[in-house]
């Protein structure tokens, strides 16, 4: 039985590998999009500005993966937060995080991101994120798409999913808040970003918050510079804050501006998601070196078949140091350096990139070696020429369920919204 999975999992990889390669279908309905866009954004504040800068957001072609490889990522997803809850773990984990991060007031976080890059080993997992933007985005995107010129749509299964998104989000806003609270919902919530209205994710924010306000919640969208937490209360605008929705990259709240949160949130007076304790669990980078070390996870009590699914997934990593200099330059060429600290693809190297310069001031940071795996490749057609992009798969989850997937398209070093043709792409399932 397991030699005739693997062959149709085969079967099902050259088949999305076809696709990706051979369809030149743009599936995306612009105008729909637009219409959708148009329709929820009114009555925000900035109503339709800012739909004709989200364009360039999304590619017109879809990306095309095996539903086995998406049921891996799902098994993989499960055994990462798994590994989570183990003591060892958590020890481990929160030994290198902020002081902050020892404090556990129930959530798990809103709204995980887990990426991935697709090939012949099946899914790689690449980066952890716990305030990954885009689903909102993604699942009008995925509403509005044509038919494609072969059979292989979106599945029964992933508009099931689609229909049920809104759903799903008030219930994971829901129990964020009674893992913290006894009483049923928050009466006002707060989308809180530095300079939200800047932000290349701010027609986002916008449609988290018509969605909350369309289910009971009032939903305000804000810089940290405006709460005030005085006598125990969190405020703005003279109103009480119950609940945030933290889009903030200061994942430890350390900055001045972020001092009132911080201390609302250590005192148990607002309830935060995603919070510090599930960054430094969940999303620093060099948690990847417990993550990429399946003998020590099944000798703290992994099971063996998660622990399996780590050991396929997730590439070798390591703490650069000094003292390893000479090996990480002679093996740069098959590595990828990232910073412990670094967000949105800031500071991170492809070895072979790499300048003696570029290579001493690694030393000197505060790194992670990540063993180099290769993006997903999608062909298309731009302007009448045939070109390659790159490609990676992010499943949004909130309990180690997937809510959504979504993929981006790109071309550079990284994953970036500059590439022409490029942007979020939906997921078809074949």
């Amino acid at each position: 039985m397991q030699d005739v999975t693997q062959e149709c999992q085969r079967t099902s990889n050259t088949h999305a590998d076809q696709l990706n390669q051979q369809c030149y279908c743009v599936t995306l309905d612009r105008k729909a999009l637009t219409d959708s866009l148009r329709k929820q954004f009114v009555g925000a504040e900035n109503d339709l500005s800012a739909v004709p800068e989200l364009h360039h957001l999304f590619s017109n072609t879809p990306v095309f993966v095996p539903r086995a490889d998406i049921e891996t990522m799902e098994r993989i997803v499960q055994a990462i937060e798994s590994t989570a809850e183990l003591s060892p773990y958590q020890e481990h984990a929160l030994s290198w995080a902020p002081e902050i991060a020892h404090f556990n007031p129930g959530p798990i976080g809103a709204f995980m991101g887990y990426d991935f890059h697709l090939g012949p080993d099946g899914p790689q997992l690449i980066e952890i994120n716990t305030n990954a933007g885009g689903a909102f985005l993604n699942t009008v995107l995925a509403r509005a798409q044509h038919s494609c010129c072969g059979p292989s749509q979106q599945t029964a299964e992933t508009k099931q999913a689609l229909d049920g998104f809104e759903d799903a989000v008030f219930d994971m806003f829901k129990q964020e808040w009674q893992r913290q609270r006894a009483d049923s919902m928050p009466s006002r919530l707060a989308i809180v970003d530095d300079a939200p209205g800047t932000q290349f994710m701010f027609p986002e924010f916008q449609l988290a918050q018509q969605l909350l306000q369309a289910r009971g919640i009032d939903t305000l969208i804000l810089d940290p510079s405006e709460l005030e937490y005085v006598d125990g209360a969190l405020t703005a605008q003279g109103k009480p804050i119950d609940m945030v929705y933290n889009r903030l990259v200061d994942f430890a709240l350390e900055a001045p501006a972020h001092e009132a949160l911080r201390h609302a949130y250590l005192d148990g007076a607002v309830v935060v998601t995603p919070n510090p304790r599930v960054h430094a669990l969940m999303a620093n980078k060099q948690n990847l070196i417990l993550l990429s070390d399946s003998q020590t996870l099944r000798d703290w009590g992994l099971s063996e078949a998660e622990a399996g699914y780590l050991e396929s997934a997730v590439p070798m990593t390591r703490l650069v140091s000094a003292s390893d200099a000479a090996e990480l330059w002679s093996a740069r060429r098959e590595l990828f350096f990232k910073p412990v600290a670094g967000h949105g693809s800031k500071g991170v190297y492809r070895g072979n990139k790499l300048t003696r310069r570029v290579f001493e001031n690694i030393l000197q940071g505060d790194y992670i070696a990540q063993n180099f795996v290769p993006a997903g490749e999608r062909t298309m057609r731009i302007d009448g020429t045939v070109t390659t992009r790159k490609v990676d798969i992010r499943l949004y989850t909130y309990a180690g369920k997937r809510l959504l997937a979504a993929a981006r398209v790109y071309q550079g070093q990284t994953t970036n919204f500059r590439t022409p043709g490029g942007g979020f792409a939906p997921v078809f399932q074949v």
